[in-house]
Order: structure tokens, then C-alpha cells, then sequence
């Protein structure tokens, strides 16, 4: 018996025409965890990290003794802005970093379940970027329409087809990428994904 072959409609001037699908790519198993902790990854890595902390070089007062070196029978003490005073500056004041490190296999192998995800449930569609000679909005939200599938939209493009991004971009819920750019956590949050002719190369390679 022969294999059920991978296929994904082709959306644009031949709009009733099925394209085969990479399955190492797009039939790949979805590993939830590995899926989950990439995206954790990715949206730590967005967090910048520059949350207010002060030295006590930073801290205001304490420009004098606040008591004599001896007799008090207190620890000595230079300046109230030591970081065992209320108020004074923290000892290690530096950027604290949100970075999570996942190795760059489990990170394909999330991106692969991601996309394969999307193949399985018929939410994965290819663009003929023949169809955008020119920026059109209007065609694009028409194409969008006539496929059927729900916002928030994922557009993945070749980077010169300028055309398809300017057609996209103004879209409600839609996100237009490179496949350069293109993350788990972006795949993740829509419900439909379309890759086009161009891109579908670079995604695969991507994600080998």
C-alpha cells in the first residue's frame, strides 16, 4: 500500500492545487515539552533586562559618618548607604538576564512540531507569490477570506518579496516574518500559517 503523501493547498491563482510537504519538516512527532520550553526561551529572550537597581554610589544621603569611629559600641560604619541600612545601595547591582539557553537541536525539533502541528490540522497553506505583482491589501484579505481559516494569521516570505509584505502587513491579526526570523512562539500563537513558494526552502532549512 502507498504512503499518504504530504500535501498543503496552494493559495493564489491556482487556488485548487495541492503541493507535497517535506515530511522530515511537516510530519514530524510534536514533543509538547520541547515545544514549551522553546517558546519560554524565545519570550525571555524579548524581556530586556533593565529593571531599575542601585549601587549605593546611586543611593541618595550618607555623605557624612553617621556616627564616630569609636566608644558607641557599634560596628563601625562610613556611610548609611552600605547595603546593610534600609535604603542603602545593592551590593551586585547589574542587569539581570532572563536567558534561557535550548539547545539548537531541541530548538528545531520544536520548530518541526510547531509547523507539523499546523499540517496535521489543515491549517498550513503555501502562497504563489506570482499572484502579488503589485501591493494589494484588498487581494490579500480576498485570499485570506477564500481559504476559510481563522486570525491570528502567520506570513512567512522571501525577503525580496517586498510585494507580499506590503500586501500583508496591514492586515488585522496577522504576522508577516522571514524565514530568518521566523520563531516557535510565532508559529505557536497563530491559527493558520502561510509560507510561500519562495520561503518554503529556507523554513525547511531552518528547521533541519
Amino acid at each position: 500500500m502507498a504512503e499518504k503523501k504530504l500535501l498543503a493547498p496552494l493559495l493564489g491563482e491556482n487556488a485548487d492545487v495541492e503541493r507535497p510537504l517535506a515530511e522530515h519538516v511537516f510530519g514530524a512527532e510534536v514533543k509538547p515539552h520541547l515545544v514549551h520550553e522553546t517558546v519560554r526561551a524565545e519570550l525571555n529572550a524579548r524581556r530586556a533586562g533593565t529593571r531599575a537597581v542601585k549601587s549605593r554610589g546611586l543611593v541618595s544621603g550618607g555623605r557624612s559618618k553617621p556616627w564616630r569611629q569609636k566608644g558607641t559600641g557599634r560596628a563601625r560604619a562610613g556611610t548609611v548607604r552600605a547595603a546593610q541600612f534600609t535604603g542603602g545601595g545593592v551590593v551586585f547591582a547589574v542587569s539581570t538576564s532572563f536567558e534561557q539557553k535550548v539547545n539548537r537541536k531541541a530548538r528545531r525539533s520544536a520548530l518541526r512540531g510547531a509547523l507539523s502541528s499546523h499540517a496535521q490540522t489543515g491549517t498550513l497553506g503555501l502562497l504563489d507569490g506570482a499572484a502579488f505583482a503589485t501591493p494589494s491589501t484588498k487581494e490579500a484579505k480576498r485570499l485570506v477570506e477564500s481559504w476559510g481559516q481563522e486570525a491570528p494569521l502567520l506570513v512567512v516570505v522571501g525577503e525580496d518579496e517586498e510585494a507580499l509584505i506590503k500586501s500583508f502587513r496591514n492586515l488585522p491579526d496577522t504576522l508577516v516574518t522571514v524565514p530568518s526570523e521566523l520563531e516557535v512562539v510565532s508559529v505557536v500563537w497563530a491559527r493558520a500559517v502561510l509560507i510561500t513558494e519562495v520561503a518554503l526552502p529556507f523554513v525547511e532549512a531552518r528547521a533541519t
